[in-house]
């Protein structure tokens, strides 16, 4: 058993000169060493994390957490190699539990010998929460250093028993200057420079997204269809090479990074940068109802009274949607976005309705002042409801001043409005009404305690 393992993943030997048949560039070019792997120095640097680890030659499980084409599978290899582990790759999409019993049979039998193994599982979140427990124990002993490769967030993919074993290093999507240096290693390895003006050049870093794997198969196509006196501009660009779909799940991590992006750009008064969010959403082929949902939430949530339109510009966005559908419909969408992002902001009522909820649920069992209370039977009249009930459309400011709250709770400003937007004439309405309260309360008291008020004058 030991020895079909061995074989079945044997050690990465330096790559041969001169290029197999039909073997990838992506391939050919897989680092040989760690000082090779790109964009990740703030793990593989000598102060960063994996970077010590392997200068006390000490690995600890591990997920290896980013998008992909950023090097997690060559990473976990020289991972193995840089600590003399056996390096054992082992995929959750095509793998279940008779496989894993099968490789932690022959790591026990490895290790007798005292070697470890490195136990690769890509796509680790892939593997349901029985077969995640099945590797704990076998972590807990030492039998494996387990590094799981991930593209989603480990916090939502993967058991807190397991996370509680492994350190999650964040890999960071490759950036121009990383992408750039696998193109000169590109160029190195064919012996002539892309068929690429500068223009397109810098097009097919962006059409690779900071996927590496991604733009070393593109220049492998352009240096097998383009010939090297007809370089492209980026229009000749687009037209060789197909459009790269967005990454994005509609059910995962990135949809909600993408909507927390709108909200937080809307609340941020950034209609530019929402506009781009919302647009990379559209690409991705997001939901506009759900969309639409999540932008009337923020009218009401972050604009609220501050612009009472806000509200209102969302219902009929999403009614104007409904009626007319993509493409035309999404520019009431567009129009929306800029509308919130232009409005005054104000969560005085969303805070005002949490405080309040908070409230009532601390002073549940409090009546309502008897005044307030209606009084349909001769009994209700006689415990007093309803008595001295002050009708404030007969006052002459219709407003009588009386207090609504229980009798043994003071009353309690939840809503305090900014000097933002129509907030602003609320505010002094608010303060005009306070001020009658005042000088009605007091004419209240001086009539009750007439005595008792010249004794204080």
């Amino acid at each position: 058993m030991s020895d079909l393992f061995e074989t079945g993943a044997p050690e990465q030997k330096p790559a041969e000169a001169g290029p197999k048949a039909g073997q990838p560039l992506a391939d050919r070019l897989r680092p040989q060493s760690l000082a090779d792997v790109v964009g990740q120095e703030h793990l593989l640097g000598p102060e960063g994390p994996l970077g010590r680890m392997l200068a006390a030659q000490r690995l600890t499980s591990m997920i290896l957490w980013g998008p992909p084409g950023c090097g997690k599978t060559t990473i976990a290899r020289l991972l193995a190699r840089g600590t003399n582990l056996f390096f054992q790759p082992l995929s959750a999409v095509f793998s279940g539990v008779a496989d894993l019993r099968k490789i932690f049979e022959a790591a026990a039998l490895r290790r007798k010998t005292g070697r470890g193994t490195l136990l690769f599982v890509d796509e680790i979140h892939r593997f349901n929460r029985a077969q995640q427990d099945g590797f704990l124990p076998y972590v807990e002993d030492g039998t494996i250093i387990l590094v799981g490769a991930t593209t989603e967030n480990p916090s939502f993919e993967l058991n807190a028993a397991l996370l509680s074993r492994c350190q999650v290093m964040v890999l960071r999507r490759l950036d121009d200057a990383a992408l750039d240096q696998l193109l000169v290693r590109a160029e190195t390895d064919a012996g002539r420079p892309l068929p690429l003006n500068p223009d397109a050049r810098n097009a097919l870093r962006a059409m690779a997204d900071g996927d590496g794997r991604y733009m070393l198969t593109l220049a492998d196509d352009l240096f097998a269809m383009v010939p090297p006196k007809y370089p492209l501009d980026p229009g000749g660009l687009a037209k060789v090479i197909q459009r790269r779909a967005p990454v994005y799940d509609k059910d995962r991590e990135g949809h909600y990074n993408l909507i927390s992006a709108v909200h937080k750009s809307l609340r941020g008064s950034d209609p530019d940068a929402a506009l781009y969010w919302v647009s990379r959403m559209f690409d991705g082929g997001e939901d506009k109802a759900y969309l639409l949902r999540r932008l009337t939430r923020f009218a009401a949530e972050d604009i609220g009274l501050a612009d009472p339109q806000a509200l209102q510009m969302a219902i009929t966005a999403w009614e104007t949607y409904d009626r007319l559908g993509s493409p035309e419909g999404d520019l009431a969408i567009a129009m929306l976005v800029i509308y919130l992002g232009t409005a005054p902001k104000s969560n005085a009522s969303y805070v005002a309705a949490s405080q309040a909820l908070g409230a009532a649920r601390k002073t549940g069992s409090l009546m309502p002042p008897a005044h307030i209370l209606n009084a349909p039977t001769k009994l209700m009249k006689e415990l007093g409801y309803g008595k001295d009930y002050a009708y404030d459309h007969d006052d002459e400011d219709a407003f009588s001043g009386r207090n609504y709250f229980p009798e043994g709770m003071p009353r309690t400003a939840f809503y305090r409005p900014p000097e933002r937007g129509f907030e602003r004439e609320i505010n002094k309405r608010l303060a005009y009404w306070q001020k009658l309260r005042e000088k009605k309360n007091a004419r209240t008291a001086n009539t009750m305690y007439p005595d008792e008020e010249k004794d204080v004058l």
